[in-house]
């Protein structure tokens, strides 16, 4: 459709932003950025944008996915990681970690080593925040976040609302706040994956991620010729045998690891998705994985998590299909040759993308991938979205 590639370059012009001084909470960013949609957003956000860059990738503008990329290396050089987005009230924490992923999508386009050579130093930092900040006693990593006693107060309304339990005082505000910033941190806000105690649990998704931080570090040691490349094989290596271990249930499904109560989740999810993401499954365990791919399957694209008998919906639940996650699915697919499973899922997204174009002239955030429309579980005014819709749109378009 010639209309909607038309709507979305003109649309990612119009999402740039300049703002390289602090202004209130704003923290000013060095080079222009490309923010998620084109109205009520002036931050850059972390995991959003490794999905916008694929767009502006696939349109030629490669120059405005390095900037994006710069300006993530500049706040982890500064912060030590990158924080949720460029607010001040984002500095409690961080989302999943994909700028190993945009490094690597930057430097094969141009090649630059000395660019290389100063972003694998920031990369460093990164993974040390990781590995200090976000660790568990088990030896793998969770999401969780920086929590004082004043951002608790602040934020345990509004996340008592999401996480639907505000109204049971049994249940202490700390809990809900913590519980709130950790599944913000994972880019899941909200969803059932976890209870009320997401900082308990090693998850699949940020282990898979941090995995191919590992592998593309090995990937950029051997460009560098820093001698280094070993050690990151041996720590990919090592996460593999540990989520093995911890996350594979008996029918060779990975789930999250609550290793407080030393049990998984039991929700099939995208999240079990991200270790063929990652190359990291064996074929059988793939195999596993695609015969479960039923349980998240639906009409119009992949959900998030398998239908239950519930009561509570979130956004990050059953009916809603997210683009980024459908990215997340398709590719995965493609990594172990599931090739008609790949296109056919790619083929639901795009589809879907272009027929509610044709009836609202927009992207959105998210879909109802049951329906094929934009019913969809809201926790807050859907936003016009173009970022990683657009992005993702246009790296699964043929």
């Amino acid at each position: 459709m010639c209309e909607i590639r038309k709507y979305i370059e003109n649309g990612f012009e119009n999402c740039v932003r300049k703002n390289t001084n602090d202004d209130g909470t704003l923290i000013g960013l060095p080079y222009p950025y490309v923010v998620p949609s084109i109205e009520a957003f002036n931050e850059l956000y972390y995991w959003d944008t490794y999905f916008t860059n694929l767009g502006l990738l696939k349109i030629g503008k490669h120059y405005l996915a390095k900037s994006n990329t710069d300006n993530i290396l500049w706040l982890v050089d500064k912060y030590g990681f990158m924080p949720n987005g460029n607010r001040t009230f984002y500095l409690d924490r961080s989302q999943p970690p994909f700028l190993s992923l945009m490094v690597k999508d930057i430097y094969k386009y141009y090649g630059d080593k000395v660019w290389l050579r100063n972003a694998y130093r920031v990369l460093k930092k990164e993974y040390d925040f990781w590995m200090t900040k976000r660790i568990t006693p088990i030896g793998l990593n969770g999401y969780d976040c920086k929590l004082t006693l004043q951002e608790s107060k602040q934020a345990v309304k509004f996340y008592s609302l999401r996480s639907r339990v505000g109204a049971d005082d049994s249940i202490d505000d700390q809990i809900v706040a913590r519980h709130g910033l950790a599944s913000a941190e994972s880019g899941w806000d909200m969803n059932p994956r976890w209870g009320l105690e997401a900082y308990n649990f090693a998850h699949v998704d940020l282990n898979s991620l941090l995995y191919l931080l590992e592998r593309n570090m090995s990937y950029f040691a051997c460009e560098l010729q820093n001698s280094e490349q070993e050690k990151w094989d041996l720590l990919s290596q090592k996460r593999k045998t540990l989520m093995n271990s911890f996350m594979l249930d008996s029918n060779n499904l990975f789930f999250d690891y609550n290793f407080v109560k030393n049990n998984r989740a039991n929700i099939f999810s995208v999240a079990s998705i991200y270790p063929l993401f990652a190359k990291l499954a064996t074929d059988k365990q793939a195999q596993s994985i695609v015969n479960s791919l039923d349980k998240i399957e639906q009409a119009y694209g992949i959900t998030c998590c398998e239908q239950r008998d519930s009561t509570i919906k979130y956004q990050w639940d059953y009916p809603n299909g997210w683009p980024c996650l459908q990215y997340i699915v398709v590719k995965a697919l493609e990594n172990y040759g599931y090739t008609e499973h790949s296109e056919r899922i790619a083929n639901k997204y795009i589809s879907l993308v272009e027929n509610q174009f044709e009836k609202t002239g927009r992207l959105w955030e998210k879909y109802n991938v049951v329906e094929g429309n934009i019913k969809v579980q809201n926790e807050y005014k859907m936003p016009n979205m173009l970022g990683w819709t657009a992005g993702v749109y246009l790296a699964l378009k043929k």
